[in-house]
């Protein structure tokens, strides 16, 4: 690693190596976390379950990928991020391999939904905050929107993959694939990754001087984790935080993550088509996200979101009466895919600014268990009122509507300075 720093100096500043890495493996995450959206279909067929029995190990998933956020950020000033990461992608391994051999549905439950939601939640968007807050102080809301922008570039890069390998292969191939995938992540990690930029004997990326050494934690993870959301939780700006973000989850990753692909299935769109769509939005979402990264370093937070979320939500009414035709379609795909993880650099920064440096990670962390919550809500409920009505339009406009209260909350939001570090 230190020789590797050597030959970059000068060059290249060492953190952007760091931001690589993490974006690799939040990539390969989110590559992880967009496959039962593929398998749903897959699995219906080839072992007779209900759609509402796949969509529950889904629900299972995201919600204990945003739990473990906060304990992973906890671990990380713990143990350091790379034994947290390495032991969040073996996690990853064992359940997406193990996954191959189900034959029950509770067998479903404990690995693509508990397994892969806490390996998946060790390495998430906490893990993005972190790094970005340790290894920038200059370009902090581009690196913030670059790494959540690999959520949806997972999807850009896995599903049209995974939806071809379902197809000729079947739904266990699609598991094998994504767990080599994530397997090959784990010596790159082991090799690379590098805590802080004094270890390095370096400055954080654009800083004037250098980091104040900080003691290393010694306390329980998870009890410092528990203490700040105590803390937390007398700040009245976490909770419209924590209530505009379970919006964005019940608008994202639970509904068009999940129920897209089954959506385009319903109105006669082959499978794989469909994930050609939404690999497309990944595209834009790149795009967008990495956009509103410089937005953030430049612009109100609380404004970005207002425009954000009142987009979204249009777009979500909209859907249902595109009748998938090829013109709509394609605007929603480009305005939606857009704004799909826009939300995410400001939050962040939001979080950071009154929570600090150290502990806004893990703030960070439950305000993300809240966009889990409305994941879960929106994968599980989705798949409820399709088996109840046939159709997805109730669920696109309850989440429409939601998104249209959320940008006017996030307007509530008070502009405040970091509070003190709790020490670990």
């Amino acid at each position: 690693m230190n020789s590797l720093a050597k030959a970059l100096n000068g060059r290249m500043h060492y953190g952007w190596i760091v931001a690589g890495i993490v974006f690799a493996m939040l990539l390969c995450s989110a590559g992880v976390r967009a496959t039962p959206g593929v398998l749903i279909i897959p699995i219906e067929k080839a072992l007779g379950w209900e759609r509402t029995t796949v969509s529950s190990a889904v629900a299972l998933n995201l919600v204990l990928f945003g739990l473990m956020g906060p304990f992973a950020g906890s671990a990380m000033l713990r143990f350091g991020i790379r034994r947290t990461v390495l032991t969040g992608l073996t996690l990853l391994v064992i359940g997406t391999a193990s996954s191959t051999q189900i034959t029950a549905p509770w067998q479903l439950l404990l690995t693509w939904g508990l397994i892969v939601g806490i390996g998946s939640g060790m390495c998430a968007n906490v893990l993005a905050v972190t790094v970005a807050n340790r290894w920038f102080t200059e370009r902090r809301g581009l690196v913030s929107g670059l790494l959540s922008a690999s959520t949806a570039t997972g999807q850009l890069v896995f599903l049209p993959l995974l939806a071809s390998v379902a197809t000729q292969y079947g739904w266990r191939a699609v598991a094998w694939t994504v767990s080599c995938a994530v397997m090959l992540l784990i010596p790159l990690v082991a090799w690379l990754m590098v805590e802080r930029p004094r270890d390095l004997g370096l400055r954080a990326y654009g800083a004037q001087q250098d980091d104040a050494p900080q003691a290393a934690a010694t306390g329980n993870p998870a009890a410092f984790a528990i203490s700040m959301l105590w803390q937390a939780a007398h700040v009245r700006d976490f909770w419209l935080l924590f209530a505009t973000f379970f919006v964005c989850g019940l608008s994202t990753n639970g509904l068009i993550g999940t129920h897209f692909i089954s959506f385009c299935y319903d109105g006669g769109m082959p499978e794989l088509q469909a994930a050609s769509i939404l690999a497309t939005m990944g595209l834009f979402n790149l795009v967008g996200t990495a956009f509103s990264g410089w937005l953030t370093d430049r612009f109100d937070c609380r404004k970005l979101l207002f425009w954000y979320y009142g987009l979204r939500g249009l777009s979500l009414m909209y859907l249902p009466f595109s009748d998938l035709s090829l013109v709509g379609i394609a605007v929603f795909s480009v305005f939606y895919g857009l704004d799909w993880v826009a939300t995410v650099p400001p939050t962040m920064r939001l979080a950071t600014n009154t929570f600090g440096r150290r502990n806004g990670p893990i703030v960070f962390g439950w305000i993300y268990v809240g966009h889990q919550c409305g994941s879960a809500l929106a994968a599980g409920g989705g798949g409820l009122l399709r088996a109840e009505f046939g159709v997805y339009t109730g669920a696109f406009l309850i989440s429409g509507i939601a998104c249209i209260f959320a940008s006017a909350g996030v307007l509530a939001i008070r502009r405040q300075r970091p509070h003190a570090e709790v020490p670990a």
